[in-house]
């Protein structure tokens, strides 16, 4: 996870729109003081960590791009969108990644005591998941986890799952369903479940042991697509050779718009901005 020294970070910037889709301003320290706000209250409302494959998603599908706007904060978790922000202004912005995010909230909850659920992967997953976790911080609280099955729930299904999160007590939950059910999950269950729920993606699958992460120097460099890409080609190809192509000409044209002091200039196809 990046380090930030409080006596070095700035004030998150103002949200920019990045093809289409509001990405905040934020760091780790700004981001774990916003849960915990709304934690403490308790508030119900989702976190969404934004890469390009998020984006271009919302960028194709109006529904889901409605979903992140109903955010309460979504961060720029991919290196594209930190350099889109820095473009656009906010050029102190670093990356605030999903499963860093997971790990700084997780040292933070244990000092609170705040417990958390995992919703989410396969019951072996989330085995080893919750044993890395109290491992790594011995004082967390997990308030449970539950593994629900790779299908569409029933209405009675989901609202057991909500009913049992309520239970646990838990004041966060995250969320490892994949972009874009994990959204599309937190985004129903807003006003259902009292708590902040945080989509963290393959978050499960790093702390679990069941995929490894790219070297760091990978990351720094934006090269983490790259990594996973050569990981799993069969599942990511479309994703990492069709969006990101996509990606960088749409935001260029946004660019483009906003260096000419015109703001954003009229789409060239689609109806994504």
């Amino acid at each position: 996870m990046e380090s930030e020294d409080p006596a070095v970070v700035q004030p998150p910037c103002p949200a920019r729109a990045i093809v289409g889709v509001r990405i905040d301003g934020t760091s780790y320290e700004d981001a774990c003081d916003r849960i915990t706000h709304w934690a403490t209250l308790p508030t119900s409302c989702y976190i969404v960590a934004a890469n390009v494959h998020v984006v271009m998603t919302a960028y194709w599908n109006r529904a889901y791009r409605d979903v992140l706007s109903r955010a309460a904060l979504v961060t720029p978790d991919g290196m594209p969108l930190v350099l889109g922000l820095r473009l656009l202004g906010c050029t102190s912005q670093t990356r605030v990644y999903g499963p860093d995010l997971m790990l700084a909230w997780c040292n933070r909850a244990a000092r609170l005591g705040l417990p958390i659920y995992l919703y989410g992967g396969t019951p072996e997953m989330l085995q080893k998941l919750t044993q890395h976790l109290t491992t790594r911080y011995p004082r967390l609280i997990i308030a449970g986890s539950h593994s629900p099955p790779f299908r569409p729930l029933s209405v009675e299904e989901e609202q057991a799952d909500c009913d049992r999160i309520h239970q646990s007590g838990a004041r966060v939950v995250f969320v490892g369903l994949g972009c874009p059910k994990q959204e599309q999950w937190m985004a129903r269950q807003q006003g259902q479940i009292q708590a902040v729920m945080i989509g963290v993606g393959a978050a499960f699958s790093f702390f679990s042991g069941e995929v490894t992460q790219a070297p760091r120097w990978m990351m720094r460099w934006g090269l983490e697509w790259l990594y996973r890409f050569s990981q799993e080609p069969g599942r990511l190809w479309r994703r990492y050779l069709i969006n990101n192509p996509a990606f960088v000409l749409l935001f260029g044209w946004q660019l483009l718009g906003h260096r000419l002091g015109r703001g954003l200039v009229k789409k060239p196809f689609g109806d994504g901005f």
